[in-house]
Order: C-alpha cells, then sequence, then structure tokens
C-alpha cells in the first residue's frame, strides 16, 4: 500500500494551490453566503476545468475517474481556500449516477454526468426524504433518495440558518420527476455515502490547515510584553498538539482513499473532523477577541470546521461504522472487488 502521493498528485494539489490562492475565494464566500452564487459559479467552473469534479464521474460520461486518491488531494485544497457550495453533495450525486449506470440505469447517467464533470452542473444530494439539503437553491438538480427511489425534487422550503452562513440548508419539497425505481438505488447510495465520506473527510483536513497556517502566522506577529506571543510555552504546545492531530489524521484519509472501504473512510471522517474542529479551538483561543468578528476572513474557517465534522456522519456514527467493519473483519478481507 503506498502512502506517499506521487510526483503528479503533487503538482496537481500544488497547481489547485496555486488557482485558488488568487481566485478571491473569502470574497466569492461571502457573496455565496448573501445569497449571491455568481463568483463562487465562476470558482466551479474553474474547478470543472482543472478536472476536480470529473475525478469522481467515470470516463464513459466525459470524467477522468473514479480516482479517489486523486479527489482526496483535490478536496485538500477546496478546504484549505474555504470553496462555496455543494461540492461533497455534487461528487456524492456522481458517485449515485454512477452507480446507477453500472446496475443497467443509463439514463440518469447520460443526463447529468458530463455536466457535473465539467463543471457546469451543480448538484446536491440527501439520502433521506426529510434530511436537509445544501444550498438546494444554486444546485440543479437536488436528488432526493428516499428508499429506493429517487427522485429530482421540484423545490425547497425556506433557507435555514447555518452555524456556517455559507452553508445554506433546506428542506426538498417532495414530488417531483422519478429518477430510478428499485433496489439499484440503495445501492447506489450506499457507494455515494463513500465518495461524500471521503471528499468531507479531505475538505476537513484542508479547513484545518488553513486554521493552523493563519494562526501560526498570526501568533508570530502578535506581540504580548514585547515579544512574539508565539514564543510562549503555552503557545507552542497548543499550536504543537494541533500539528500532530492533522498529520495523525492525513494518513487515515489517504489510506483510506486507497482501500475505499466504509470502516476505513469513517474513520478517516472522525480524524480529520475532530483535527480541523480541534484546529478551530485553537485558532479562536489564540487569536483572541479578534477570531469573534465576521471582518476577518479566518471565520470563514472556523464557522466550517464544526459542521464538517457532523456532514455525512456525527464522529459516534463514524466510531460505530468503525467497530462495526472491523467486526466483519474476516469478511471483508475475504472481498476481492475494492473498485470505488
Amino acid at each position: 500500500m503506498r502512502f506517499l502521493p506521487t510526483d503528479e498528485q503533487r503538482a496537481f494539489a500544488r497547481s489547485l494551490d496555486a488557482m485558488l490562492t488568487g481566485a478571491g475565494t473569502p470574497a466569492a464566500a461571502r457573496a455565496w453566503a448573501a445569497g449571491d452564487p455568481g463568483p463562487g459559479r465562476a470558482l466551479w467552473r474553474r474547478l470543472g476545468e482543472a478536472g476536480v469534479f470529473a475525478l469522481a464521474v467515470p470516463e464513459a460520461y466525459e470524467g477522468l475517474g473514479p480516482l479517489p486518491v486523486e479527489l482526496a488531494h483535490a478536496f485538500v485544497e477546496v478546504g484549505r481556500h474555504a470553496v462555496p457550495g455543494p461540492l461533497v453533495e455534487t461528487v456524492a450525486a456522481a458517485a449515485l449516477l454512477a452507480g446507477l449506470a453500472e446496475r443497467g440505469e443509463t439514463g440518469p447517467a447520460r443526463r447529468f454526468l458530463p455536466g457535473i464533470a465539467a463543471g457546469g452542473t451543480t448538484a446536491t444530494l440527501v439520502l433521506a426524504r426529510d434530511a436537509l439539503a445544501l444550498d438546494p437553491d444554486a444546485a440543479d438538480p437536488v436528488l432526493v433518495v428516499d428508499g429506493d427511489a429517487l427522485w429530482i425534487a421540484p423545490g425547497h422550503e425556506g433557507i435555514r440558518v447555518s452555524a456556517d452562513p455559507v452553508r445554506r440548508l433546506a428542506r426538498p419539497a417532495r414530488g417531483g420527476e422519478l429518477l430510478a425505481a428499485g433496489p439499484a438505488v440503495p445501492a447506489a447510495a450506499a457507494r455515494a455515502r463513500r465518495w461524500a465520506l471521503l471528499a468531507t473527510a479531505a475538505q476537513s483536513l484542508g479547513v484545518g490547515l488553513a486554521l493552523l497556517d493563519r494562526t501560526v502566522a498570526y501568533a508570530r506577529q502578535r506581540t504580548q510584553f514585547g515579544a512574539p506571543i508565539g514564543a510562549f510555552q503555552a503557545v507552542k504546545h497548543r499550536l504543537a498538539d494541533t500539528l500532530t492531530g492533522l498529520e495523525f489524521a492525513r494518513p487515515l484519509l489517504f489510506g483510506a482513499a486507497l482501500t475505499f472501504e466504509e470502516g476505513d473512510l469513517a474513520a478517516a471522517k472522525a480524524a480529520t473532523g475532530e483535527a480541523a474542529y480541534a484546529a478551530a479551538r485553537t485558532a479562536l483561543q489564540i487569536h483572541g477577541a479578534v477570531g469573534y468578528t465576521d471582518e476577518l476572513d479566518l471565520s470563514l474557517w472556523l464557522r466550517k470546521a464544526r459542521p464538517l465534522r457532523d456532514a455525512w456522519g456525527t464522529p459516534s456514527w463514524c466510531r460505530e461504522r468503525v467497530l462495526a467493519d472491523g467486526a466483519a473483519g474476516p469478511a471483508r478481507a475475504g472481498r476481492r472487488d475494492r473498485h470505488p
């Protein structure tokens, strides 16, 4: 098993970092929170041109994938730069539609996957009828799994306030167009959940790394008693603990991208989510009162860490899945098909 990224994967991550660094993502995120998705959609198109969404789309539908390791690298950078929108949900929707295509339901895949791969189609997805959808006002389609049926929701109820203003939540309206029905739908939904676990874990790691980088920079320039606060032993220890948590979570993420087993993905999701949330607490404490202000771009990452920790599986749910996967270890070891 290889845990070190290849030269091509490193170059891909660096190119995304360079592109997003100059793309003004904080301004796009603030506009998205205010109900203006225009700048965010421009970012999505650039990500689509870079091939980010195509990594979850099979080649038969104008994609590059499935390439979960490369997608994990991409979503670390997405998290580092606070790109707005239902990115994870679009990847999960692509995985669900591809899963239906593998089981003979090719119509929905042909209809939506090429647009998702190109970055022109923004999708959101819920795997239960009464669940809240992320950014349904900016997504087309809004996909809803209801038992063994897959629907396109005809609309949504009013947008709800979230802990992260950039994450806009609403309940999809009932009814709409039936896309598929039968046993293929739950199987494809399980596949979609695995991709969502991976993408959310990677995004959480990126958020945690961004918080740590900004906090270290602040600790170097903020002075107290004539010295940078980063020189104080208590601050050093807190930053070191934060770095340790993030770096311990990193191999779990990329190991899970290789095995693509649900237990491994749940472990990565729990570890990265907790590490990012710890990074947010550290950032808030070291920044002090200024960390609470909306005007500071730090708030874009601070408010994202906790919702991402709980999205697509709370820490307790993830730990239950790890234990269940461990109990089924011999049966899992006998399975040969680990294709995502």
